[in-house]
């Protein structure tokens, strides 16, 4: 690598907070959120449940002890959320319900299911995280699948608040946030009466808060993935990964394995499933056939063109043929998405539940996600101070999940001049992911920066880390980099006239995510109106939560 550096100081403001304007409100995700100047009445509604669970140990802040999803003495204590939900009734044995793990796309396949549910008529509950503005968005409940309204959360919690602290006190203060968060969505889903439940597992599978429901209750399991996220939680291995999140197999409940797997690992989910006479659903067999033809859009809002046909003859036979299917959510990984979810929608046909092939149709292409290859509009974009400006946000932060965003960037725009805006949690392989992106061609800028991990700097990937994880990369791919401060480049982009001050790719450093992107925006500009230009921030959900909490 041909590496320059031009030494200069660093633009600093407040760290990792983004000024919004008017007054601030700090969400779950510890990112400023700006409600028009003032916290809406409805968010100030929860704020004694969100004080109450910011008192409790939350492990997206601190981290996941080692081990902590592994079945073995080392694993988190499923018995713990098992009598907490004793305490409350069992509220999860009052529907029926789909349990979702994997390592990437369990958050995209749980939204499609639910939304092929609720395009049926189904009054359908469903629980995911993280969350990018508010906390409501982990519950979504009934057939609009709009998030739960404060005032139902905020009355639940004053019934039920006598019960949590009996349980923390039981549990000597042992009680996270995410497990009481979870009996809250369970007894919600309930309360509403909802027909099916669509549950996200939040780390591994076998020890996870949400992996308290029965055989019984169990419509099927869904594995979307296997790749190497939370290792050390996991066990330490792509093997160990592959045993944490077969925990959700349940004996007789059939399990659909998205995929694909290395072989190896795909035994692994299958000889699990084997054990417990369950039959298997694969979207990956080789009778399926998903494809993208294309990519258009309406009234400016971009969709990939794809095929999903399915014919399952193992197991189950279930068959399906839906052509010319409009998927918001944009890429290849995402049509796998879509083709897993509609495993599972088949999977439920097959038990009796009424499902269309059009509600199938109409669910996957109604389904879009605050983060997931979302495309701002041009109103969004000119209230970032980029006007005209094409922005892409995509919370990918692990090695998988940064090669489906390059390659899904080069499907899309196989022609524009790139902006990476970065910012990453610090357990995450930050040289992996440096290595998919820098392989996507005209990178023009790479702006690594820093936000807040659930709130707190704990977690937060430093500069100095990124920095030299990304030189390294490009170290190994020969890619050419010349260094720069903010304020310095600003004036060299005015004693350039307006022409590009460097050829190379440009990194930069900096604590500010939406000046990162308004420099980037420069940069583009300079660099002419040949080909299109596109900033992608990317890295982690917490960063694209920063963007659109300044919106």
């Amino acid at each position: 690598m041909i590496f320059s550096r031009i030494v200069g100081s660093f633009h600093r403001h407040h760290k990792s907070l983004i000024a919004t304007g008017g007054r601030k409100y700090l969400n779950g995700l510890g990112i400023t959120c700006n409600f028009s100047g003032v916290i809406s009445e409805e968010e100030s509604e929860l704020k004694e449940f969100n004080d109450y669970l910011n008192n409790l140990k939350n492990h997206e802040k601190s981290g996941v002890p080692k081990g902590a999803g592994t079945d073995s003495d080392d694993g988190f204590d499923l018995g713990r959320m098992k009598r907490l939900m004793q305490s409350l009734g069992n509220p999860q044995s009052k529907y029926k319900v789909i349990h979702v793990a994997g390592t990437k796309g369990k958050g995209s396949t749980a939204a499609f299911v639910s939304n092929i549910l609720r395009a049926e008529g189904y009054s359908v509950g469903c629980y995911t995280s993280p969350h990018i503005k508010t906390i409501r968005e982990r519950i979504t409940v009934g057939k609009l699948g709009n998030p739960v309204s404060a005032k139902a959360v905020n009355s639940l919690f004053q019934r039920i608040k006598v019960v949590l602290d009996q349980a923390v006190q039981l549990e000597h203060g042992h009680l996270s946030h995410f497990e009481v968060l979870t009996a809250v969505a369970f007894n919600l889903f309930a309360e509403e009466n909802v027909h099916i439940a669509v549950i996200e597992a939040g780390l591994g599978g076998a020890r996870d808060a949400t992996n308290i429901i029965s055989s019984s209750d169990l419509a099927a399991s869904v594995i979307t993935t296997i790749s190497e996220e939370h290792l050390a939680a996991l066990g330490g291995s792509l093997e160990s990964i592959a045993v944490a999140k077969s925990g959700i197999i349940k004996h007789g409940c059939p399990v659909v394995l998205g995929g694909t797997y290395l072989p190896h690992i795909e035994l692994i989910l299958r000889n699990k499933a084997s054990s417990m006479c369950s039959p298997v659903i694969s979207a990956s067999d080789f009778g399926n056939k998903s494809i993208i033809k294309g990519f258009s859009n309406v009234s400016g809002i971009p969709f990939q063109l794809s095929d999903i046909i399915l014919d399952i003859v193992k197991d189950f036979q279930l068959s399906i043929e839906l052509c010319d299917v409009k998927l918001r959510l944009l890429g290849l990984h995402q049509l796998q998405n879509a083709a897993t979810a509609t495993c599972a929608a088949l999977c439920l046909r097959h038990q009796g539940w009424r499902i269309s092939d059009e509600s199938i149709r109409t669910g996957l292409e109604s389904t879009q996600l605050l983060g997931r290859s979302q495309l701002l509009t041009s109103v969004e974009a000119e209230s970032l101070g980029l006007p005209g400006a094409t922005i892409l946000l995509d919370g990918a932060h692990t090695k998988e999940s940064a090669k489906a965003l390059a390659d899904m960037i080069q499907l899309t725009y196989p022609d524009a001049k790139l902006v990476f805006v970065v910012a990453m949690a610090s357990d995450k392989d930050h040289q992996a992911f440096a290595r998919e992106l820098l392989a996507v061609k005209q990178v023009n800028a790479i702006f690594l920066t820093e936000v807040s991990i659930a709130g707190d700097q704990f977690r937060t990937a430093s500069l100095s880390l990124l920095r030299d994880r990304w030189i390294q990369a490009s170290n190994e791919l020969g890619v050419t980099f010349s260094e720069y401060g903010v304020e310095e480049y600003n004036e060299l982009l005015k004693k350039q006239s307006g022409q590009s001050a460097d050829q190379t790719t440009l990194l930069f450093s900096s604590h500010q995510v939406l000046e990162s992107m308004r420099i980037g925006g420069k940069i583009l500009e300079s660099n002419g109106t040949d080909r299109p230009g596109l900033i992608v921030v990317t890295g982690s959900l917490h960063a694209v939560s920063s963007v659109l909490c300044a919106i």
